[in-house]
């Protein structure tokens, strides 16, 4: 995995033990670095190495340096699954999105007929695969940020009663509220949800956060990121399986 940092990642620890426990000779590592530009040097010098995830900050950084996207990850714009195919004289980077997959097979079975909107918390890699996940179950969406800079986008002041009642999905794709900063939550007018709100986390550790707890104080149904995590780790090694 490259990313930065990596002392909160999930996969390592995941693939390494799915390797002991299926007697896959095969590594999973994790590159820490500064700079997207580094991948370079880490393909180059790791000749064995099949694919790699990708995770913040580095999700459309890492977009210039691949040779081809799959339809989700150019749809996005963004990539955390990349296949490396390793030919004669040329060394071919494959980007695929698999975040959309896991949050889509992670959400669906939750949602219900009155869930026609969304809002979505956050503007990053991940926010846009949740964006797509959410119109590709029929759920329209904005995406809710601290400044406003472009017509999808509302600033959490103008989360009036009208918008809360109306789009009663609310996901939240940004790092408040992730350990050890647990005390803290994204800023929506937490009095207006009601029992038919859902609010799903992409945060996984804390276990509950307490944008989570605020939300169940109201009645609201609430899930965390850790299915979606599995679900796309599955559909990355599914991946690099194939290959």
């Amino acid at each position: 995995m490259i990313g930065f940092p990596l002392k909160h990642s999930f996969s390592k620890d995941y693939f390494n033990t799915k390797f002991a426990s299926e007697g896959i000779d095969a590594e999973y590592i994790n590159f820490e670095i500064d700079s997207i530009a580094e991948i370079k040097s880490i393909i180059k010098n790791n000749p064995q190495l099949k694919g790699l995830n990708v995770t913040i900050p580095y999700k459309e950084q890492v977009i210039p340096y691949l040779d081809q996207l799959s339809e989700n990850a150019r749809l996005i714009g963004a990539v955390n699954v990349i296949k490396i195919d390793r030919q004669k004289k040329k060394i071919k980077l494959t980007g695929f999105n698999s975040d959309i997959t896991g949050f889509k097979q992670s959400i669906e079975p939750l949602l219900k007929p009155h869930h026609q909107q969304a809002l979505i918390l956050g503007t990053g890699g991940s926010a846009k695969a949740i964006f797509y996940g959410l119109q590709q179950l029929g759920l329209t969406a904005m995406y809710v940020s601290r400044q406003k800079s472009a017509e999808q986008i509302l600033t959490y002041s103008e989360l009036s009663p009208e918008v809360m009642d109306t789009h009663t999905v609310v996901v939240n794709c940004t790092p408040v509220g992730m350990w050890p900063n647990v005390d803290v939550c994204p800023g929506i007018p937490y009095n207006l949800l009601t029992e038919k709100h859902l609010l799903y986390d992409l945060l996984y550790n804390p276990n509950e956060t307490l944008f989570m707890r605020k939300g169940e104080v109201q009645g609201a149904t609430v899930k965390n990121g850790l299915e979606m995590l599995l679900l796309q780790a599955f559909a990355g090694w599914s991946i690099w399986e194939k290959g």
